[in-house]
């Protein structure tokens, strides 16, 4: 007898994707509601829909997934604004996240979660500081009225932010929660070997990609060679003991790049030789795509990560167990309040203090409050708890408290921005950059 599992999983997938787009578009709400309350109903209600125990093969989703997940994020990035806003997506997605992780820390002192080590502190706010692109590009893209230069910040904040996010954790806090010690000298100079591995790696993936990328010409080849590069990217990072997440943003952002280059290089006159010689060394004069099939590329990365967010939501609705999440309801209150308030002050450096770096531009109080309200937790957050070993005394706890983190981060998050441009803003987009 053949088990038809995998085809029904399929089916029952991109019917809750088609279904959430079609019922948000016409509530005017984000569908990322929809696919969260969807994932969990069918999931818990009718397990006819999804006859793959989720939990069970949690390693072999996530490989699945976290490619499909980042993918379509790093795309969206030009090279342009990378080069405008590239000061101020380093200081969201690295300082702003590791000073916020230290200030998560520092909570230990008052002893806010009994029972856990300083090390443990670094390890749950490190899973409940990352960010999700799928989440946050859903819940946004719903809303007119954001400047462009916001959505610039918001996308590569989110991808960074998860990079930050992952190797504090893998590399400083997990060790130092299980062992109950680390030496600090050897975690910092750590995390920068694996900072300058994973970049260097995406960087050489990146070129090699899109050199590859010149051999055809059609969407179709072209958003596979993205699908390839990006898993190739996040196995090899992770093989090498890096960081995979990293080594995968750093490869679809570089192809992107020199695509980017390409293409502003064919609109502008190359005053100097030097120019030429580098565009001659990378074969510019052959496209690797188009303005067209990229906008191809774009809708299916999009469609794609849907598909992944909604196989970790079904992961998710294995894990709730609303028995615990009552227990651990005051936890949860205090991590999402503090986690918040955090978010609110580091994006704080924008609106009031942007002035006193050049290269850190203003937002106003506007481009604040969308700044921390699209702080959406999501993938990544579920995947980080679930690394933790089973013997580790509080794993009960953190689980609970990251899903309680996540729902309300959804939910809470997006229904402030969601109530804010439905009913407050409604003038039509504008810079939001003060030059």
């Amino acid at each position: 007898m053949h088990s038809f599992a995998p085809e029904i999983v399929l089916i029952t997938i991109l019917s809750l994707v088609v279904f959430a787009d079609a019922v948000a578009s016409r509530l005017k709400i984000p569908s990322v509601f929809l696919l969260l309350l969807g994932s969990y109903t069918v999931y818990t209600y009718f397990k006819a829909a999804v006859p793959i125990d989720m939990a069970h093969h949690f390693d072999t989703i996530i490989l699945f997934c976290i490619p499909l997940i980042f993918m379509g994020d790093a795309l969206h990035l030009h090279f342009s604004d990378l080069k405008k806003h590239g000061w101020s997506i380093f200081y969201l997605a690295v300082v702003a996240v590791a000073l916020s992780i230290a200030i998560g820390a520092s909570l230990y002192h008052f002893n806010i979660f009994e029972g856990l080590s300083l090390g443990a502190y670094v390890s749950l706010f490190a899973i409940n500081m990352a960010t999700d692109a799928v989440s946050v590009q859903s819940v946004l893209s719903r809303f007119k009225g954001i400047g462009h230069d916001i959505k610039v910040l918001i996308e590569g904040e989110s991808l960074g932010n998860d990079a930050t996010a992952v190797i504090a954790f893998f590399f400083i806090g997990l060790p130092w929660m299980l062992s109950g010690e680390i030496d600090a000298a050897h975690a910092f100079t750590e995390a920068l070997r694996v900072f300058a591995v994973s970049i260097g790696m995406g960087l050489a993936l990146g070129y090699g990609f899109y050199m590859l990328m010149k051999l055809f010409s059609d969407k179709r080849g072209e958003f596979f060679a993205f699908v390839v590069e990006a898993y190739g990217a996040y196995l090899l990072g992770e093989e090498m003991h890096v960081s995979g997440i990293l080594t995968l943003i750093t490869a679809i952002i570089a192809t992107k790049a020199w695509i980017d280059i390409d293409m502003a290089g064919e609109e502008e006159t190359l005053k100097s030789k030097s120019k030429r010689f580098f565009r001659s060394v990378r074969f510019a004069s052959i496209q690797a795509t188009t303005k067209e099939r990229l906008e191809y590329i774009y809708e299916m990365a999009k469609e794609f990560g849907y598909i992944a967010a909604v196989m970790i939501f079904f992961v998710l609705a294995e894990m709730v167990d609303f028995g615990k999440l009552w227990h651990y309801r005051n936890e949860i209150l205090i991590m999402f309040g503090v986690t918040t308030l955090i978010r609110a002050l580091s994006m704080a450096k924008f609106a009031f203090f942007g002035k006193t770096l050049n290269s850190l531009k203003p937002v106003g109080l506007e481009g604040w409050f969308i700044l921390t309200f699209s702080g959406m937790k999501g993938a990544l957050s579920i995947i980080l708890v679930h690394m933790i070993p089973d013997s580790f005394a509080h794993k009960e706890m953190f689980e609970a408290v990251t899903i309680g983190v996540v729902v309300l981060s959804i939910f809470v998050y997006g229904t402030i921005l969601w109530t804010y441009f439905t009913f407050f803003k409604k003038e039509e987009e504008t810079k939001l950059f003060v030059h």
